[in-house]
């Protein structure tokens, strides 16, 4: 069994990733190690590596593994970064970033999808991750500014409190539109302006919060 999840996740680098552009050694070589199976339920696990999301409880989901990819390579990590990521879910993505990252610091609404999370990763190994059970339209200010800053739901507009947690020459990359269907927005601070860059459509659950949906 494990040796197929091992060649379907090869197979998920070369077919879904490298075969659509993702360049980014890192993000390949993460992507390439980190069990994916783990972060969803027994019953789906033979739908880990495939070319969708797939849900995880909750009314939530783990993202395809393109657009995971995508919104990794977009951040441009180095290794020294603090990331802040807003909306932890099963943990496959704050997995992604804590290998990429110095530190991650990871926020979720859902108490018991965080709690799956932080058991998961802690018997993985990882100890440069920070959870917290918040609106994660407010960001964590008392660890801002961060280098980058990743959002897994849609947004119906720039989130304010993270812009402003946002360090010179920092990276966000945000969903960004309607309840249904928004634009992958990139974002770097510089000094008090902002450069943005769509990344293209793309379509995530709600983010929910002060600065977000009403659920």
């Amino acid at each position: 069994m494990s040796h197929d999840l091992n060649l379907s996740r090869e197979r998920m680098v070369k077919n879904q990733l490298i075969a659509r552009g993702i360049k980014d050694e890192r993000v390949l070589q993460v992507m390439g190690k980190i069990p994916r199976h783990l972060f969803i339920e027994d019953a789906l696990s033979g739908e880990a590596y495939n070319d969708h999301p797939v849900p995880i409880g909750e009314r939530q989901t783990i993202s395809q593994p393109y657009i995971v990819a995508l919104m990794t390579e977009a951040l441009e990590l180095k290794g020294n970064e603090n990331a802040l990521e807003i909306g932890t879910g099963s943990g496959y993505q704050t997995a992604i970033l804590a290998g990429l990252c110095s530190r991650v610091y990871t926020i979720e609404r859902i108490k018991s999808l965080l709690g799956n999370a932080r058991k998961l990763l802690s018997q993985l190994g990882y100890d440069n991750i920070l959870f917290k059970t918040f609106d994660g339209t407010l960001g964590w200010k008392e660890y801002a500014p961060f280098d980058a800053i990743m959002v897994t739901a849609g947004a119906p507009s720039l989130t304010e409190p993270l812009i402003d947690q946002l360090a010179d020459d920092g990276r966000m990359i945000i969903p960004v539109g309607d309840r249904y269907s928004q634009e992958l927005i990139k974002v770097i601070r510089k000094g008090k302006s902002l450069e943005q860059e769509s990344l293209g459509g793309c379509r995530f659950v709600n983010l929910i919060g002060v600065h977000g949906w009403s659920d």
